[in-house]
């Protein structure tokens, strides 16, 4: 028997509640792990409230986690009973104390990585490297805009984009999360609720805008971030924490030739050469300082629904795990 956190019917975080079941042998391909540490994210939220209908209920949510290899399965290779892996699924199922998992979704952790440090910022680094190395690659010298600078993905996207040498403009809910945008490389910190976004960037750049647009808030900063843009701007709008956007008209990226791109990390880990070059990139940026793990907040496995409504309020440190 395991034990899970299950949803069986979409709501708020209330309707995330325990339960056991039996977990059978890993078949062909698979390895079971016990899990150590459950990441938690924006996702996660999208799928309990049905904003995304993409997880068949009743249902486990969670899309990465960390553990230990227990047992593999037929045709494994690669893994042996022991090894520490990481792991990023589109098919859900991470809420769980033990699990069976295609071997080829694994990667295997460096020591250096703690295990709930890499459930907090292994999937968030992921994501960071998409951004910057293959939805648009970033270039020095260049004036970027990136939205939530102070939040999990903020703070790794703006330590690695600055240290790429580009001029990183964050934007931050208070006080007390600009200091922690400009600790990770942000040289200039707009207050979101008192500032008018667009407008504090056409005055820290001259009125040129940003090349590019980092935004993951959705409906309360889109139309900001398609006018903070310089001509030829990107806006790479990767997430919808304040709810999905409006229906535009395409005419509305005229005005500057701006393009828009809408991309999922699924997509772009969908290959095992492909989860493995980004991975390494990622281990990679951790062992040289350039990013470092996110320091979580951590709760018991049955504490689901305490750490929705911590990520929704907007009190997360930057990243929240789950103990099994």
């Amino acid at each position: 028997m395991t034990r899970i956190i299950q949803i069986t019917e979409h709501g708020g975080p209330e309707v995330l509640q325990p339960a056991t079941i039996h977990l059978p042998a890993p078949g062909p391909g698979e390895i079971r792990i016990g899990q150590t540490a459950v990441g938690v994210n924006y996702h996660d939220v999208y799928v309990r409230s049905g904003l995304y209908r993409t997880l068949a209920l009743p249902g486990v949510p969670g899309i990465e986690a960390v553990g230990v290899v227990e047992a593999c399965g037929p045709g494994v290779t690669g893994f042996v009973p022991g090894d520490r892996i990481a792991y990023v699924n589109a098919q859900y199922g991470c809420y769980v104390q033990a699990r069976n998992l295609p071997a080829a979704l694994a990667v295997k952790l460096p020591d250096a990585i703690s295990d709930a440090g890499a459930a907090a910022s292994f999937m968030k680094a992921l994501t960071v490297c998409m951004l910057i190395r293959r939805v648009r690659h970033l270039e020095a010298g260049e004036t970027v805009l990136v939205h939530a600078a102070a939040g999990g993905v903020g703070q790794l996207l703006t330590s690695w984009a600055s240290h790429l040498g580009a001029h990183v403009i964050g934007t931050a809910g208070s006080e007390e999360k600009s200091v922690i945008a400009r600790a990770h490389g942000a040289s200039d910190v707009i207050l979101y609720k008192q500032e008018d976004v667009a407008v504090r960037v056409m005055e820290i750049t001259g009125g040129e805008g940003v090349a590019a647009a980092y935004d993951a808030v959705g409906a309360d900063t889109f139309q900001g971030s398609l006018a903070s843009l310089a001509f030829e701007g990107h806006l790479v709008f990767y997430g919808q924490a304040s709810g999905p956007v409006d229906a535009f008209a395409s005419a509305m990226l005229a005005g500057k030739s701006l393009s828009i791109t809408r991309p999922i990390i699924f997509h772009y880990t969908r290959t095992r050469a492909m989860l493995e070059e980004m991975a390494a990139a990622c281990f990679e940026a951790f062992e040289k300082g350039i990013i470092k793990p996110i320091i979580p907040l951590e709760l018991p496995l049955e504490e689901a629904a305490r750490a929705h409504e911590v990520l929704e309020a907007r009190q997360s440190p930057g990243g929240i795990v789950l103990i099994p």
